[in-house]
């Protein structure tokens, strides 16, 4: 930690981190998971038993900002890599090693315990057919693993066109929504989605480039202004859902992912960039800079391992006779401090054993030849 160069933007770092942690809490305390008839579990969210509650998912769907840092820190390792001279495969081939050196020992210990499980006497159920909600977080995996593929591209048109970029995929935006929304055409929608995606990515680069957290206040709040507009035009006018995470009974904004994400992208940057000076001054504290830390070392395998943690709990929870209620009674909410505490420890246990797989997948590795 004393070691953290100056240079480095530690508000990008606490922004990852954040992110770990708001998606971790999110499915593990404000998740209504429980039983369906046949068996399977489901984890709905409590935002429409929430009066406003919508509101609160615009800045807690944290998604778009995972993309935003991505993106900010894709770029910055781009231009480290050019300037040792980096190949762009070689370049490619390191990121995704960090991301899917960690992946691919989860996933193996998984099939490992579901073809235990399939030999077992008895019927045998897999995790996508009784739990697909453990499985649905991993969509940004590979939606993040394609834009790593791409950043040698993307960050040479960012370098050519700067915010045109930005303005042509928000064109591509509009129209990929007037299709889907307008002409019911199913496959614009998830077009779009990827558009989307790129889209926040792409705004990373901005974000990186434009230095926006040293901008002047008024360029900063023109970015959170400009984006609170977009998401209340969108929602308000538009018809959009107004909840940035799928609620009982409405339309998604994220399954497909639609244009109000990439306007929450927006608005998002510019809650990032108003706090930076705060935050900056804050973060050169160690008691604040010591958490951040501690979360990005094994950031990767807290995003994979959370939902194991979970689910370690959940049986532990009904094997010793608890039930799991369907809505968010006041017995849900009064709990909601062992589905806090429990799968932490849990994570904890599990964290010891695979950081060390992340932390061998940042290391360099010798190109055959040189």
């Amino acid at each position: 930690m004393a070691a953290t160069p100056s240079s480095r933007d530690r508000v990008v770092d606490a922004a990852r981190a954040l992110c770990i942690v708001v998606v971790t809490l999110w499915h593990w305390t404000l998740s209504v998971t429980h039983r369906t008839a046949d068996g399977s579990l489901v984890m709905p969210n409590p935002i429409h038993a929430v009066p406003g509650g919508w509101l609160a998912t615009w800045v807690l769907q944290i998604m778009p900002v995972f993309f935003l840092v991505g993106g900010y820190a894709n770029l910055v390792g781009w231009q480290r890599a050019q300037a040792r001279g980096t190949t762009a495969g070689q370049f490619v081939r390191g990121r995704l090693r960090r991301l899917l050196w960690p992946t691919t020992v989860w996933a193996l210990v998984w099939l490992a315990g579901e073809l235990i499980a399939s030999a077992l006497p008895g019927t045998h159920r897999w995790m996508w057919e009784w739990f697909p909600g453990y499985l649905t977080p991993l969509w940004f995996l590979g939606v993040y693993g394609l834009l790593i593929a791409m950043v040698p591209i993307t960050a040479s048109l960012n370098a050519r066109y700067g915010a045109g970029v930005l303005v042509a995929l928000a064109l591509l935006i509009t129209l990929g929504s007037v299709a889907h929304r307008g002409a019911g055409l199913a496959w614009s929608g998830w077009a779009t989605a990827a558009l989307v995606w790129l889209f926040c990515h792409q705004l990373g680069y901005t974000w990186r480039t434009w230095e926006l957290g040293r901008r002047p206040l008024a360029q900063r709040l023109a970015v959170a202004g400009a984006g609170l507009a977009g998401l209340a035009g969108l929602t308000a006018v538009a018809g959009y859902p107004a909840s940035m995470v799928a609620t009982a009974g409405a339309e998604s904004n994220i399954f497909p992912t639609n244009a109000t994400i990439a306007v929450l992208a927006v608005f998002q940057l510019g809650l990032l960039v108003l706090i930076t000076p705060a935050a900056e001054r804050l973060l050169r504290r160690p008691a604040a800079w010591k958490p951040v830390v501690a979360v990005n070392v094994g950031a990767l395998t807290i995003f994979l391992w959370h939902m194991t943690a979970y689910l370690v709990v959940l049986w532990a929870y009904e094997g010793l006779g608890g039930t799991l209620p369907a809505e968010p009674t006041a017995g849900w909410w009064s709990r909601r401090w062992l589905w806090l505490l429990a799968p932490s420890a849990v994570l904890a246990a599990l964290a010891v054993l695979f950081t060390r797989v992340e932390l061998a997948a940042r290391r360099p590795r010798k190109e055959a030849g040189r």
